[in-house]
């Protein structure tokens, strides 16, 4: 069997479990069946024969199998670790939180026993719809999956060799199927646009009147008739950035309704028999409407790629825009060290005539690394790693990976809520902004929530250092930077003050809770028997008087638990890279060689920036003892 990626069947579920779109590729399945027969003559262990599930079952057996696992695992994702409820041969029962994404099901349990595996299917939700991949892997792979999942070391316990992590290294089709997930649950939600490129330079004719059009909603006006292109956002402070969308509207999919016949065109087109080619719905409706022409054509001599089905003409540039996340939980205690992570993408956009090739060094060090099909893998050396691409035509997303913050954290200090009483609650903001950050980096607007999802807040009292204050039923919103008044120095900020809630209404647990219920006791660590009026910490006891009739954390929601624990800080900051990751125009090499200008841009957001409540209880990762 080769390697790649190739794709056995796709499903897709509603939010009844059922089953109202799915695919088979017979091509696929005539390869696994032949390799599977292959298999099992060659064989010396006769066993794998009766442990699998060697044909594609139907909708309706499919659907109850997907339900009973659900039942099984607790949840739609399922547990990711193993727990008292978990059952030898379950997804949980590896204890890896990967089989939250890649999962396993029973075809007929009960008639079959255990004989009945369906593996790997990537498990991918978007709006109100399941989707699940099932790519085609070899038959060691799922023999070698089977043994891992009876076997009662398996985990990623210390002095284990095999892991269901080991087994995915060795399968490139598991990336490819999720990357087929995520398209196609783009295509429910409508979210079929291309990625974003903000500039920093007065853009071309053509992109002006992109950027233009767009930003008055006439996103079917382009100044060039094919393909359909995605406009390119201005970064100026007046104008907000326009995520670039396709053409028409109509081929827009909500989660309303399902367009099957937008999925049959971009399945048909995008992976023939089964084989993914390029996943650019932008393109695929840009063939299906246009067509070709004898124009189109390229030149004898060049070999067009799939993910550039028409060649661009006009004037050239090439344009990069480098997007970052940050990600931190902000602890400010000395048994808990804060932690800190980016991740982040560099959208390109290529104007350039015929097929060139782009190259260009990354000098900064970079901890993950994936890139478009477009692009070849770097040369990886000691100070640099060189990227050569052959890029398409529009907005699109040449690398992401993930990076250390070279600046430190932009927003640090601390958060106290501390409960006087049922009702009320004293709090303290003591931040600083920027600290250590110099120009060009400037943070555009800095604003600070403290959610309360399961109380209604009545008033507060409190006035701010800086900045303004609004709330709603179930939140404080603090704005320290405001949009047109841009920071570029470190300042302090601090924010004190008091929060009145609705009197407490305890809620009793619905009858699906119950078999959780004693997640609650087992996360308690306050003796609820005696006289609790004589606890010293009269804050605890609030905590965990209110707290008792709350429900138990759902896993698709960690931060529901004692949601009024910490604080999320939202901003935005241009004119650089946190990461330290950076494109010198001047080093960007097209060949064959041309007159291109280049244009370089960053902005760095912040993804789940959380502040943990320093007087109250917050999750942390162990870390590992040598």
């Amino acid at each position: 069997m080769t390697g790649g990626c190739s794709i056995r069947a796709i499903w897709i579920l509603n939010r009844l479990d059922a089953v109202v779109f799915s695919r088979r590729f017979p091509v696929v399945e005539k390869r696994w069946r032949g390799t599977w027969k292959s298999e099992n003559e060659t064989s010396t262990e006769g066993d794998l024969n009766y442990r699998v599930f060697t044909s594609l079952p139907s909708d309706s057996e499919l659907a109850a199998a997907f339900v009973d696992r659900k039942r099984r695992e607790g949840s739609l994702r399922g547990f990711g670790v193993r727990v008292s409820q978990s059952a030898e041969g379950s997804d949980s029962w590896l204890d890896d939180p990967i089989t939250r994404h890649i999962i396993g099901i029973y075809i007929n349990k009960e008639e079959d026993g255990d004989s009945n595996v369906l593996w790997p299917l990537i498990l991918h939700t978007k709006g109100h719809y399941v989707i699940l991949v099932f790519p085609l892997v070899e038959p060691r792979h799922l023999k070698a999956y089977v043994t891992l999942c009876n076997r009662s070391d398996c985990g990623n316990a210390v002095g284990v060799e095999d892991s269901i992590s080991s087994i995915l290294l060795d399968l490139p089709s598991i990336t490819g199927a999720f990357m087929v997930a995520h398209a196609i649950g783009d295509i429910i939600t409508g979210n079929v646009g291309e990625p974003e490129v903000v500039v920093s330079a007065s853009p071309s004719v053509g992109g002006l009147l992109d950027s233009l059009t767009g930003s008055i909603g006439i996103s079917s006006i382009s100044s060039r008739a094919k393909p359909v292109a995605a406009p390119v956002a201005s970064s100026t402070p007046s104008s907000g950035a326009v995520t670039g969308t396709v053409t028409s509207d109509a081929h827009k999919t909500g989660s309303r309704t399902l367009d099957k016949d937008a999925l049959r065109t971009f399945i048909s087109s995008s992976m023939p028999f089964g084989t993914p080619l390029d996943l650019s719905f932008p393109n695929i409706i840009s063939i299906k409407v246009n067509g070709f022409s004898q124009s189109d054509l390229p030149p004898a001599d060049l070999k067009q790629p799939a993910w550039k089905p028409y060649l661009y003409r006009g004037r050239q540039r090439m344009l990069f825009s480098v997007h970052e996340t940050v990600h931190a939980a902000m602890y400010d205690r000395d048994e808990i060290p804060d932690s800190i992570s980016i991740s982040g993408q560099i959208n390109c956009r290529a104007e350039l005539e015929g097929l060139p090739d782009v190259s260009f060094p990354l000098k900064d060090h970079i901890e993950v690394l994936s890139f478009h099909p477009c692009a070849q893998v770097p040369e990886k050396g000691i100070d640099k790693q060189a990227v050569m691409f052959s890029p398409p035509l529009g907005n699109f997303v040449l690398m992401r990976y993930e990076a250390v913050c070279d600046h430190g954290p932009p927003i640090k200090g601390f958060y106290q809520l501390s409960m006087v009483s049922e009702d009320k609650g004293d709090f303290l903001f003591k931040l600083r902004l920027m600290d250590g950050y110099k120009s060009p980096l400037t943070m555009e607007f800095c604003t600070v929530t403290m959610p309360f999802p399961t109380r209604r807040v009545v008033s507060f009292d409190g006035t701010p250092s800086v900045g303004i204050v609004s709330t709603t039923d179930h939140s404080v919103e603090w704005k320290i930077v405001m949009g047109g008044r841009g920071l570029t120095k470190s300042i302090e900020a601090t924010f004190s003050g008091k929060v009145q809630f609705a009197p407490w209404k305890p809620k009793k647990l619905p009858p699906s809770s119950l078999a959780f219920g004693s997640i609650a006791d087992e996360d308690s660590d306050i003796e609820t028997d005696g006289n609790n009026n004589s606890m010293v910490n009269i804050d605890e006891f609030l905590m965990e008087k209110m707290s008792k009739d709350l429900q138990p954390a759902d896993l698709e929601e960690p931060f529901c638990w004692h949601a009024y624990n910490y604080a999320k800080v939202s901003f935005k900051i241009v004119g650089a890279s946190l990461s330290g990751i950076s494109i010198d125009p001047k080093s960007v090499s097209i060949y064959p060689a041309i007159k291109a200008p280049v244009e370089f841009s960053t902005q760095v957001t912040s993804g789940d920036y959380i502040l943990w409540n320093t007087l109250g209880r917050c999750p942390s990762a162990a870390a590992t003892k040598v």
